[in-house]
């Protein structure tokens, strides 16, 4: 049998709300190190938080969810591979 772990870093706010989890503190702990948009989903009502600079909002709904995902991923604005640090999508490129 093989298995894998993960530790993930817990926020060390100690203003979060008393009933947040390890889920989230791990989420917050996550996008307080990195430039990352972490989406937390609770694991006991499904309510959904999102993550960034070490900041959280919660019980985020179905539109303002697609909202938040389509500004982060818009093509048109950024390139998709241009989030992940100037990659070239090899498809779009100018041919000569």
């Amino acid at each position: 049998m093989r298995a894998a772990a993960c530790f993930l870093p817990l926020t060390d706010n100690k203003n979060l709300s008393k009933e947040l989890g390890t889920r989230h503190r791990a989420g917050l702990g996550v996008s307080e190190r990195s430039d990352a948009k972490v989406i937390i989903v609770s694991e006991e009502t499904g309510a959904v938080s999102i993550a960034s600079n070490g900041e959280i909002s919660r019980y985020i709904d179905d539109k303002t969810l697609e909202t938040i995902l389509n500004k982060i991923f818009n093509k048109e604005e950024s390139g998709l591979f241009g989030l992940w640090g100037g990659a070239k999508d090899e498809h779009t490129e100018e041919k000569s």
